[in-house]
C-alpha cells in the first residue's frame, strides 16, 4: 500500500508508562512521529519525550507544543540538543505562545508575543548550529553563549524549528520564520484555508515555498465500532478545551452562550464529576464539525478533509481508551 504521512498526540488522560507502549506501538505500525503535549499544569512535555526516544528507533519525536516563556533561551536549547543526542535526526521542537489566563496565574506577562517568539526561533537556531552566539532584543539578552559541547557530536543539530500558531499575526510570523507550523485542533477543516493564506504571507517575506514547508496538524480523534460512544468521548474533551482555554474556543467559532454554560459548571481544574456533567452541554454537531470522531470508517474519512485543505501530516489525538484501535485504523505497516 502506499504509506501516508500519520502520527501520534499523546497529553496526559494515560499512566506515563502506557504512553511508552503506545509510541512503540505507533512505531510499529508505520508512524512517522509521536508527539507529546505540554499545555496545562500537569504533564511537562520534555520527560515523556526522552522516555519515547528512548524505547524507539526511527519515529520522531515532538513537542506539541511547549511555551516559549518559561525555560531561557540556553536551557531550551541545551534541552533540545540533549534530546537531539538520544534521538539523532529524530525530535521536533514545536513552540506555542501559551495562553492566558493560566500563563498570567504564573506570573507570565505575555505582552508582544510576535517579538518574543521571533526572537526564540531565531537564537535558538543559531544556538542549535552550535554558533557563538551575542543577540540583545527585547525578551531575550544573551551575551557570548554558545552550545559547549565537549564530549559530544560537535556539529550542527537537526531539529525543526515549528510554531503551534493560533492567531492571524501568529501564524503569517510563522510562515516567515519557522521551520513549520504546528495546525491547531478543535477547527473545522475550513479553518485551514485562511491558515494557508497567512502562512503563504509569511513565506513571501522569507522567500520560500509552501510546498517546501511542513504543516502537520493536531486532529482529536475518537475511534470507537460504536458511533455514540466515540461521540461521548470527544464531548468529554472538548468541555474542557472550550471553557478553559480561550484562544481555542475562538478558533472553533463556539457561540458565548456554549461558552458560558459550561464555564459555569467546570472547575479548574476540573473535576470528573464536573466534566461528566458539562460533556452534555457540547452539542453533537459541534463534535463533528471540529475533531474526526466515529467509527473507524468516519474518522478516517474526517481526517481526509483537514489533509485536503493543506494538513501535511494529521497528528491524531486519541480520545477514549483504546488508543491501540485508532493506531490500527491508521496503521501505515
Amino acid at each position: 500500500m502506499t504509506k501516508e504521512r500519520v502520527a501520534l498526540y499523546l497529553q496526559d488522560s494515560h499512566d506515563l508508562r502506557d504512553g511508552l507502549d503506545y509510541a512503540r506501538y505507533a512505531e510499529e505500525k508505520g508512524f512517522e512521529a509521536v508527539w507529546q503535549a505540554e499545555s496545562r499544569l500537569v504533564r511537562d512535555a520534555i520527560v515523556p519525550m526522552a522516555g519515547y526516544a528512548a524505547v524507539t528507533n526511527k519515529i520522531k519525536v515532538g513537542s506539541g507544543v511547549i511555551n516559549n516563556w518559561t525555560r531561557n533561551i540556553g536551557l531550551l536549547a541545551a534541552t533540545f540538543l540533549t534530546l537531539d543526542d538520544l534521538a539523532p535526526n529524530r525530535v521536533i521542537c514545536g513552540l506555542g505562545a501559551w495562553w492566558d489566563p493560566l500563563a498570567a496565574n504564573v506570573g507570565i506577562d505575555r505582552k508582544k508575543p510576535l517579538t518574543a517568539m521571533k526572537e526564540t526561533v531565531q537564537v535558538m537556531r543559531k544556538l542549535l548550529n552550535l554558533e557563538r552566539v551575542t543577540f540583545d532584543g527585547e525578551f531575550i539578552h544573551v551575551k557570548d553563549i554558545e552550545l559547549d559541547v565537549v564530549y559530544g557530536r560537535r556539529e550542527p543539530r537537526n531539529v525543526p524549528i515549528m510554531i503551534g500558531a493560533t492567531g492571524d499575526k501568529m501564524m503569517e510570523l510563522t510562515g516567515e520564520v519557522a521551520d513549520g507550523a504546528v495546525l491547531n485542533y478543535c477547527v473545522a477543516p475550513e479553518y485551514n484555508d485562511n491558515a494557508m493564506e497567512l502562512l503563504q504571507k509569511g513565506l513571501d517575506k522569507s522567500g520560500r515555498k509552501m510546498e517546501d514547508f511542513d504543516r502537520p496538524q493536531l486532529i482529536v480523534c475518537s475511534v470507537d465500532e460504536d458511533h455514540d460512544k466515540a461521540i461521548d468521548y470527544s464531548k468529554m474533551l472538548l468541555c474542557q478545551y472550550i471553557a478553559q482555554q480561550p484562544h481555542i474556543a475562538k478558533a472553533s467559532n463556539v457561540s458565548d452562550e456554549v461558552v458560558h454554560q459550561i464555564q459555569s459548571i467546570l472547575g479548574w481544574p476540573a473535576t470528573k464529576e464536573q466534566v461528566m456533567k458539562a460533556k452534555d452541554l457540547v452539542p453533537d454537531e459541534l463534535v463533528l464539525k471540529i475533531t474526526a470522531s466515529g467509527t473507524p470508517t468516519e474518522a478516517k474519512a474526517k481526517v481526509e478533509e483537514y489533509k485536503k485543505r493543506g494538513c501535511t501530516c494529521p497528528i491524531l489525538y486519541p480520545v477514549g481508551g483504546n488508543f491501540k484501535l485508532l493506531i490500527d485504523t491508521f496503521a501505515q505497516a
